[in-house]
């Protein structure tokens, strides 16, 4: 009897482990098991991995920091979204690259805008799974800071206005009440707009083919440029003709009327403006459920006889004029409807004003401390003489006046996403 008991009480506490072993896993987070993706969301005029002759928008020549992340363990994915489009079209793009399917840009965005309802699809999404168990990380860029932040209101909010306009048959990203994202990291993101944009429609373009054409020569790519750079506005009618040189591709959407009226407001250049961003921080919300952290960028230094902002050394040659432009503009009595500009937009990284990177105005927002918290804006600092593209790796891998290397900022901040509940 005494042997037979034992056997029965063996097996009860055999039974009693197993099952709390499978309840012990279970309740573990997703992230213990399944660990949640870093998504990379590139800035205005960026571009794809198989795009730019093989030259990575996040990581420059030679580098790759999505692989650098995959190598470390640090699960990521990047997207490659409109790079001369709306944050709301770009927000949509992304959603459907990550998630799969064929792009919905809204039937009532369609209607107000004149473009396209549907979209490019996405037969094989980026992500196997995305959902409220397992979320991602993003980290953005410049404009793509904008980006993920309706993106992130899209998936928690959704738009009453696509709800109405579609009724059951309402696309996913529009039904609201999805806390896909758990954290948000923006890189020299104009959160308040950049000077930049005043008189920048033209700046567009010009500003892609500097870019192109230099990543060309360093890589000594094709003098055709062509499969090299794709504006994706396959809404507006302008899809990338195939075997189409860039050349001619760019003269076609430049001649096309939906980038030649200054009132066209479902384009980048307008998000991007000061105007623009004060709209777009009228509708979009910070999140309660998201951690936010945000990085400043800063090339220029102050002229203390001329109050004007200059660029520094190691300022990439091809922003020069833009750093200098910028850093002596000021418009403190503006017109009606228009931004007034101080001296305090004058610092800049070339590309974006500093003083609008730290978060979007009337958001909560604090240094970071080492102690997360969501639905505020947490400062990472500001990396002086470091200009819009240094950060990404485009100009160079890392800082020759203060040391810094952009891969140690990724590889470390992985590992701080990582430990977030």
């Amino acid at each position: 009897m005494k042997k037979r008991s034992a056997s029965v009480n063996f097996r009860r506490r055999s039974a009693a482990v197993i099952l709390f072993s499978l309840l012990f896993f279970i309740s573990l987070p997703a992230g213990a098991k399944d660990q949640d993706p870093i998504v990379f969301i590139h800035g205005f005029l960026g571009w794809g991995r198989t795009e730019m002759f093989g030259v990575k928008y996040w990581g420059g020549v030679g580098g790759d920091y999505e692989a650098l992340l995959n190598a470390a363990g640090f699960p990521a994915v990047s997207v490659a979204v409109g790079p001369a489009s709306s944050n709301w079209d770009r927000a949509v793009e992304a959603y459907y690259q990550l998630k799969g399917g064929c792009v919905d840009y809204g039937a009532a965005h369609a209607q107000k805008y004149g473009h396209e309802r549907f979209g490019r699809c996405y037969e094989k999404p980026l992500l196997s799974r995305w959902d409220d168990r397992r979320r991602i990380s993003i980290i953005a860029h410049s404009q793509g800071g904008q980006t993920a932040r309706v993106l992130i209101h899209l998936l928690e909010y959704g738009s009453e206005e696509e709800r109405a306009a579609t009724g059951g048959k309402t696309a996913e990203i529009f039904k609201g009440d999805r806390r896909w994202v758990k954290s948000l990291t923006t890189l020299s993101t104009p959160h308040n707009g950049t000077t930049l944009t005043r008189g920048a429609y033209a700046a567009t373009f010009q500003m892609a083919e500097q870019i192109i054409t230099g990543i060309a020569g360093l890589v000594q790519g094709s003098d055709t440029l062509s499969d090299v750079y794709d504006f994706k506005l396959d809404q507006w009618g302008l899809r990338k003709r195939p075997g189409e040189n860039f050349f001619a591709y760019k003269k076609r959407v430049r001649q096309s009327p939906i980038l030649k009226s200054p009132t066209a407001r479902d384009l980048a250049v307008w998000d991007l403006s000061p105007e623009g961003a004060r709209e777009l921080n009228g509708w979009v919300k910070t999140s309660p459920n998201v951690y936010y952290f945000s990085l400043s960028t800063a090339s220029t230094e102050r002229d203390e006889s001329s109050g004007d902002e200059h660029p520094v050394v190691t300022n990439a040659l091809i922003f020069l004029p833009v750093a200098g432009r910028m850093g002596s503009y000021s418009d403190p009595q503006p017109l009606p409807g228009r931004m007034a500009i101080d001296d305090a937009w004058k610092k800049n990284d070339s590309i974006v004003n500093t003083i609008s990177m730290r978060a979007p105005s009337g958001s909560a927002v604090r240094f970071f401390d080492g102690q997360p918290r969501k639905g505020i804006w947490q400062d990472l600092g500001t990396w002086t003489t470091w200009d819009h593209m240094d950060i990404i790796g485009q100009t160079r891998m890392w800082n020759l006046l203060d040391g810094r290397n952009p891969k140690d900022f990724y590889l470390e901040h992985a590992a701080l996403l990582e430990r977030l509940p």
